[in-house]
This record gives structure tokens, sequence and C-alpha cells, in this order.
């Protein structure tokens, strides 16, 4: 199993559990962090163990955004030449894109349990998620507009997907924090628990209950639904029916199919 500086992995009964691992730093995002995320999942999307990825942070906070420091040597680029440092910023913005990009590529279902406080680029961070999950006490706040800056790696992006569109645009313009009870109401979080450790033991059920189902058929079903979020309803039905035309395992039906029949639960190859 790999091992990281910034994150803890561990797999256990078919599900992954990545742990943000700077609890001193609030989990702020240095540039490590962001290399070992696309590291960690695009090797957990090839893993024929893992079928389901929880990711969490560390101590008291799930993730306060970018750390200042990786912001301010970005914002001193030694490069002098406008033209030239522009457009190495923007090869870094499109680099640190494609780092948290490998959460919603990865092939397994990602389920966020967010704890504490989620800002910025944490934001960023669980819009590419599938699921998302808090506890009580749990802030959420798309903070960039408070720094000057508009927010460039995903939030502005998949957010407007998640929860409706005029809620996006007043707490993108205001920079407003976002109290638990209100993030289940507009839709950002599923379920709000009591505290932290309700809120692993509750996740870590739902991720069970998906591990149990049939690998293939979760995920092409993740498949269809990214793919239908960024394309019509024509292309998303032309889509499912190649796919299955070619990827409906009948191995696998039949044993869902068995295990209902004899009350027991199906056994899948991954």
């Amino acid at each position: 199993m790999q091992t990281f500086e910034t994150l803890t992995l561990s797999i256990e009964n078919h599900i992954a559990h990545v742990e943000l691992n700077r609890p001193d730093k609030a989990n702020a995002m240095n540039l490590p962090m962001w290399g070992e995320l696309q590291t960690c999942f695009e090797s957990l999307s090839d893993d024929p163990e893992v079928r389901v990825v929880v990711l969490s942070g560390a101590g008291k906070h799930f993730c306060s955004g970018i750390d200042l420091d990786m912001f301010a040597a970005i914002a001193n680029d030694s490069q002098s030449e406008p033209a030239r440092k522009a457009e190495q910023l923007r090869q870094t913005i499109l680099r640190l894109q494609d780092n948290l990009s490998a959460i919603e590529k990865c092939r397994k279902p990602v389920l966020a349990a967010i704890h504490g406080s989620c800002v910025g680029g944490g934001i960023d961070m669980v819009s590419c998620c599938d699921m998302r999950y808090c506890a009580q006490g749990t802030t959420f706040s798309i903070k960039e507009i408070d720094i000057g800056m508009t927010a460039d790696v995903g939030t502005l992006q998949r957010l407007p997907h998640i929860i409706p569109q005029g809620v996006v645009r007043e707490l993108a313009y205001t920079g407003r924090n976002v109290e638990a009870s209100e993030a289940r109401d507009i839709g950002l979080v599923n379920a709000v628990y009591e505290n932290r450790e309700a809120l692993l033991e509750g996740v870590m059920g739902i991720a069970a209950d998906i591990a149990s189902k049939s690998p293939l058929a979760i995920r092409g079903t993740k498949e269809m639904l990214v793919y239908t979020r960024d394309h019509s309803v024509a292309d998303g039905l032309n889509f499912i029916a190649t796919w299955n035309a070619g990827m409906l395992s009948q191995a696998d039906v039949m044993a869902a199919l068995t295990a209902r029949m004899e009350k027991k639960v199906a056994k899948f190859d991954s």
C-alpha cells in the first residue's frame, strides 16, 4: 500500500479510507497534498480491491483551503515578463484542476465525510465527490471572493450541478458561511450527523452498502451520471445503450437475482 506525506490511506472490506493528514494546519492544501491527491485517487481507481472511497480529514477540521505559503509562492513567481508569467500561472491552475479532477474521474464512488471547516479549496475538493455528508457544527464557505479572486479550481463549475444556481451565486459573491443544517437543506450534503464519530460510522455504513453491489454496475452508474451531467439526454441515452450492450454482466445479474431469491448477500468479482 502506498504511503503519503499529507494523506493517510487504509483499505478494508473493499472500502478505501483517504484522510487528509495535516491536522496542525487544519488540513490546508500545500503543494505535496495537491499532487498526492491525484496520485492516490488514480491508484484507487485502478485497484481491483477497492470498490468505494471515503474521504475525510484528520483533526478538528476537514480542510481550510489552499495553504497560504503555497498561495504566496504562486503569487510571487519569479518570472517577470507579463505574458510568460500569465502563461505559467495558467499552467499552474490547470495542473491544480487536474489534481482535484482525479477525485471525480476515480471510477469508484467517493463519499466525503466533512467536519469542522470546509473552506475554499476544500469546497473545490468535495464538489468532485459523488456524495457529501457532514457533522453538526460544520461550516462551508467559498472564501476566494474575500481574498479578491475568482475561485478557479472547480467550485464554480461543479457546484451549480449540486445546489441551485441562485444559492451558488449568493455564496460565491458573498463568501458567507453555510452551517450544517442549511447545507442539508440546499442539497450540498445528503445528511448531517451528531458528531465526527457518528459521521464516519454512518458514511462507512453507506460505503459498505455500495461495496456490496456489483462493482461493474456501480462503475457504470458513476460513468453515466458524470457523462449525463455534461451532455444532452439523447447523448446520455445513447451512451448507456452502448455501455450495456458491451458491459452488462450476465454473471452479476444472475448472482444478484439468485442472492435475492435465497435471501443471501451476493458475491461479485471486482
